[in-house]
């Protein structure tokens, strides 16, 4: 292959491996440690990491630069050699070889070994020598390869490679990030060096390598370096004529003479290495061919890296990795004239039409597979196929595929009657977006019975992506097209059906699935289509209220700055009042200076009390509220109401969120957060808001899960929970627990579900961290039921892999068992929180179950319309108050049974903060 191909991309599905000649064949070596750290500090740790707090921005990173450097150079052959941990025959020689490198960040442990898992379920071969770098490896490697014919190219953050470069031999050498990439031909190393790539091990002993710790002649620089290497020729000569060099630069030589031929044994790469059989019979290197892999395998490594689609994608089209277009089993659409419907699902599924009533133990199972728009407000279905799971006595499965736009209305009417038939169980993708679909055409969907993004859900709560091609894909190991028609949709749900149910049934999650979140899911869909309604005037007043208050206070800012075009947003100018003009204490420092974010501001604010510091942290609260409320105005549809979207699968917990907009953004106890709820008012045709939610749910699990025995009591004796506690950890009176004792026991309570140290807790109260651990200790010295949960629960899971709420709802956490601190610690405040948090969120579900299906029993018109934390939002229809009031407080007391009793409490108004309480 000519450099110049290099040029060319891989086209989809085009296998790297593909066998060329020999004088085509390109061999690409990669020094794994160097583009790892390159990858690192290239992207913010902080905006990469999993939700068990394993860091991946140096795994990202890395497979960018690599898929990069394969759709350029189109190799034939790969390998990624890494460095292993301890010393190397260097450091034997020369002791203080990279001794100075700085400790490893803690953030980066770990990811090493990610990128090795990720390059292998790749098919791509990795390498280590006991005693040995990269380097060496890549040096053999590159030897061999020319043997054999091959062009090679390296790509590394280590110029020692050069010595490496030569016809046949090129060196991709990183500057910034990892996109910059420097390739050095022998012409170029020239250019760059004035040396040849054979003399660059001269040069670099004579200059030195700070990198390395190796210092070099004192006071020879590249320039002198250079100068010396090319009127000589090499080192060695140089060294033959030491009596050519005067001066101090030539006494520094003869005085470190023994220095340089260190450095230069050191400089020199091993190219003999014993590294294993990787040839075939007659084909040179042929182990380093990307081996073919099961796509499954490498999915299962994405979905627990969490990169999402994008990047998978890329890698998998790159790399030549394919799935199974679908089954061997045939999908016929059956041609059904115009009125015929109701006869096909009477054949394929048992129901039949204008039948008063279903019933279940006659009707079948259909599949349905809905196109169209799927939003709360405004959706709309295009096409629909029904598919029957059972393939006929033809061997082949039969679908009918239905245009919604044009419809016989006998086949209309039947199809209305199936949907909205709770007795005909039909199958799903997604069923509450088809919910929204099917409802913007006039369709009712009642029958849910499988809904297999559930399914995927509670599989893999952690992995984000859960559309069909994906599910598909990690769960089957087949492809589908993103044009699929709808029958083909069918196929893929039924396929799921069959592979997820018994993995489901395998880790107990059967019930949680069928019993909850399936009959729940149609549940948020009614809910996100009723919407709330909002006084939009009032919003838009609150709006303008806030502009004006953040005008007022960037002209305090500006006054006391000393600058009337002062950017309260930017951190740059920041930088230079805080801490040149005002000369504040620094904070900590970042890449771009010292920190200006908002816990750095508090800290500062607390220690200078600063009024410049009030301001700009006024201006951003004031700019954060402003941006929600318009957030809400943009969001208010064409009815005057606002329709969020409820996140069944967004949190690995279980508990629900909202989004576009976000509702569980608008504060509770703040004058602002009060302004916003009072927006959000009863519409017309009802009564009044009522609103119920649960008392310390949270806690109240903890004590039903620890058993603690002081927790339990205090509860079953209606204490106040904080005042109680406060008490026995501060051994003083009930009567005469503070404010504060009761807002610092609080804060700690609620802060083990979250795995709080005794830092974060001084932090978060503004005491000593000797003071918060002895607070700590006196808690847990009183309160030892909940001291033993919490060591147990952490245990359990390292030891089983995974947390499990009360009613079997799993969360994963591979990283407890990892080698960096970061990820573990983080994995083991997730494993805490887990049980806790998701029995809570599991309870919410159940209760809202419990009221939709009550108030349906009894015929009531009002209607479920939110459910922010663990609080739901009712529209009241009037004369049904005080039965809802009932029902709500005993439905949503019956949803659990633990050791101690849950308190529902309930309030009555005509916006959303008059009903709180």
């Amino acid at each position: 292959m000519s450099e110049n191909s290099g040029e060319q991309q891989v086209s989809k599905g085009e296998k790297v491996q593909e066998t060329q000649s020999k004088s085509d064949a390109t061999l690409l070596l990669l020094d794994g440690h160097s583009l790892a750290f390159r990858a690192f500090y290239a992207l913010p740790a902080q905006n990469f990491s999993t939700t068990g707090g394993q860091y991946t921005n140096a795994v990202y990173g890395f497979l960018g630069m690599f898929l990069g450097l394969v759709e350029a150079e189109r190799p034939t052959h790969i390998a990624a050699a890494f460095d292993l941990s301890g010393p190397t025959f260097r450091e034997k020689d020369l002791p203080e070889y990279k001794a100075q490198r700085p400790e490893t960040p803690p953030e980066f442990r770990g990811q090493v070994g990610l990128i090795q898992e990720t390059l292998e379920s790749l098919g791509i071969t990795t390498l280590t020598k006991e005693s040995y770098e990269a380097d060496d490896i890549i040096a053999t490697l590159s030897v061999r390869g020319a043997e054999a014919g091959m062009r090679t190219v390296i790509c590394t953050g280590d110029r020692d490679s050069l010595q490496l470069v030569n016809d046949d031999v090129t060196v991709l050498y990183t500057l910034r990030g990892v996109s910059e990439l420097d390739r050095f031909t022998p012409a170029r190393v020239k250019e760059k060096y004035g040396v040849t790539p054979t003399q660059y091990p001269d040069l670099a002993s004579l200059r030195g390598d700070t990198s390395d710790n190796m210092p070099g002649v004192p006071g020879v620089g590249p320039k002198t370096s250079q100068k010396w290497i090319e009127k000589y020729g090499s080192l060695d000569a140089v060294l033959e004529n030491l009596d050519d060099f005067g001066g101090k630069v030539g006494d520094a030589l003869r005085e470190n003479i023994d220095n340089v031929r260190l450095a230069r044994k050191v400089t020199e790469m091993v190219r003999d290495l014993d590294l294993g059989d990787l040839d075939g019979d007659g084909d040179a290197l042929s182990a380093l061919r990307p081996r073919d892999v099961e796509a499954s395998r490498a999915v299962e490594v994405f979905d627990d890296l969490q990169f999402g689609n994008n990047l998978r994608n890329r890698t998998f089209r790159t790399m030549g990795i394919e799935f199974e277009d679908g089954n061997d089993t045939e999908v016929t659409v059956d041609d059904v004239a115009d009125g015929g419907l109701g006869k096909w699902l009477t054949t394929h599924s048992g129901w039949k039409p204008n039948r008063a009533g279903g019933d279940a133990a006659v009707n079948r199972p259909l599949v349905v597979a809905v196109t169209g728009d799927g939003a709360p407000f405004g959706g709309r279905a295009d096409s629909l196929a029904l598919l029957d799971p059972q393939a006929g006595d033809d061997g082949a499965l039969h679908a009918v595929a239905i245009d919604l736009s044009d419809q016989d209305p006998k086949d209309e009417e039947a199809l209305t009657g199936y949907l909205a038939d709770i007795s005909a169980p039909v199958w799903m993708h997604d069923a509450k977006r088809a919910w929204h679909m099917l409802n913007g055409s006039g369709l009712v969907l009642a029958g849910v019975e499988h809904d297999t993004a559930l399914a995927a859900y509670l599989l893999r709560p952690d992995v984000r992506a859960t559309d069909l091609a994906d599910v598909l894909q990690r769960h089957v190991g087949h492809e589908l097209a993103a044009d699929a028609p709808a029958a083909v949709q069918a196929q893929a749900v039924r396929d799921l059906v069959t592979a997820l149910t018994p993995e489901l049934s395998k880790i107990g999650a059967m019930e949680l699935y069928l019993d909850l979140e399936v009959p729940l899911a149609t549940i948020l869909a009614r809910m996100e289509g009723h919407g709330i309604e909002v006084d939009k005037a009032a919003l838009q007043e609150l709006s303008d209220d806030y502009e004006g208050k953040i005008s007022e206070e960037v002209a305090a800012a500006r006054d006391l700055a000393g600058d009337d075009k002062l950017n309260l947003s930017s951190p740059k100018q920041l930088q230079k009042v805080l801490f040149e003009d005002f000369d504040l204490p620094k904070t900590k420092k970042t890449k771009t200076g010292y920190s200006t974010a908002a816990g750095e501001l508090e800290k500062l604010t607390q220690q200078t009390g600063h009024p410049f510091l009030g301001h700009l942290m006024a201006h951003r609260e004031y700019q954060k509220m402003k941006s929600t409320i318009d957030g809400l105005i943009e969001a208010t549809a064409d009815d005057g109401r606002i329709h969020t979207t409820f996140n069944q699968r967004g949190a690995a917990t279980g508990r629900l969120s909202s989004s576009d907009p976000n509702l569980q953004n608008i504060p509770v106890r703040t004058e602002a957060g009060r302004h916003i709820r009072g927006a959000f008012r009863v519409g017309e045709g009802y009564q009044t808001l009522l609103t119920a939610d649960y008392s310390q749910i949270e806690m109240r699990v903890m004590a039903h899960l620890s058993r603690d025995p002081g927790l339990v009591e205090a509860y079953r004796e209606g204490e106040d929970l904080h005042n109680y506690v406060g008490s026995r950890v501060f051994d003083v009176p009930v009567d005469q627990v503070t404010p504060e004792l009761r807002r610092r026991v609080k804060a700690m309570s609620y802060g083990l579900v979250y795995g709080l140290s005794a830092f974060g807790l001084s932090q978060q109260l503004s005491i000593s961290p000797g003071e918060a651990k002895q607070t700590m200790d006196n808690y847990f010295e009183r309160f030892g039921g909940v001291k033993n949960y919490l060591d147990e629960v952490v245990a359990q899971a390292t030891l089983d892999g995974y947390t499990e709420t009360l009613y079997g709802r799993r969360r994963y956490l591979p990283e407890l068992g990892s080698s960096n601190r970061v990820a573990r610690e983080n994995a083991e405040r997730a494993a805490l929180n887990a049980p806790i948090q998701g029995t809570a969120a599991d309870i919410i579900k159940r209760a809202m179950l419990r009221v939709e299906r009550e108030m349906t029993r009894r015929g009531l018109q009002s209607r479920v319309l939110l459910q922010v934390h663990d609080e739901l939002v009712v529209e009241v229809v009037e004369g049904e108050l005080e039965e809802m009031t009932a029902l709500l407080e005993a439905e949503m007391d019956a949803a659990a049974e633990l050791r101690v009793p849950l308190d529902v409490s309930t309030g009555v108004g005509e916006n959303w903060e008059a009903a709180g309480h």
